[in-house]
């Protein structure tokens, strides 16, 4: 049984996917082949760090080798997506001391920060990688705990054929401006409003 509202959404749907199909034209000038893209995550909204771990299984599924650099968790952290990272032989570092509003040290938190970034400036200027994710790594950016000038310099210089992943709030205008994707997820709503707490599985 359908009801008018469904029957209405259905036939409105019909004639614009109908226009759509009639209406479609490829592109032109679209390039071929494989180019590195920089592509951020950023706004308020849930599943950043969720789009970038879809993207590494969708390269790792397609042969590419992937790592993540997670910049606010810790080293020892066994949240759901570092087991099947683990299962899947997929690397990642944590290199941070949690999340900034529990430091009880912000200065150490600014060094492993800076700490963590030559890490993974190490991995983007050795080329090994065909993929890798800079989680949360726009907090550095904005605290000015890492410098944007070197961050720029050493994208530009990666391998033209790398992919970068840059996720968490607030991404900084030049990092936009940089960027060949960028995607700001904003929240419509969020069970921690209605006093629910984080479900494992679904936030760690």
């Amino acid at each position: 049984m359908t009801d008018d509202l469904t029957r209405q959404r259905r036939e409105a749907a019909m004639r614009e996917l109908t226009e759509q199909r009639d209406n479609y034209r490829k592109k032109e000038g679209i390039s071929k082949g494989r180019r590195g893209l920089l592509i951020v995550n950023t706004g308020k909204g849930k599943g950043k760090t969720t789009a970038a771990l879809g993207l590494m299984l969708r390269a790792h599924g397609r042969g590419l080798k992937v790592k993540m650099f997670q910049f606010l968790k810790h080293d020892t952290a066994k949240f759901g997506e570092h087991r099947t990272l683990d299962m899947l032989e997929i690397p990642y570092q944590g290199l941070g001391d949690g999340w900034t509003w529990r430091s009880k040290d912000l200065e150490n938190s600014a060094e492993m920060a800076a700490h963590g970034w030559a890490l993974a400036r190490e991995a983007i200027e050795g080329g090994e990688y065909d993929l890798i994710v800079l989680d949360e790594f726009t907090y550095p950016l904005k605290y000015g705990w890492v410098a944007w000038p070197d961050v720029e310099a050493v994208l530009k210089a990666r391998d033209p054929r790398m992919h970068v992943v840059i996720t968490g709030r607030d991404a900084i205008p030049e990092l936009v401006a940089l960027a060949d994707t960028v995607s700001e997820i904003q929240p419509v709503k969020h069970a921690y409003e209605q006093g629910i707490g984080g479900q494992q599985g679904i936030e760690y």
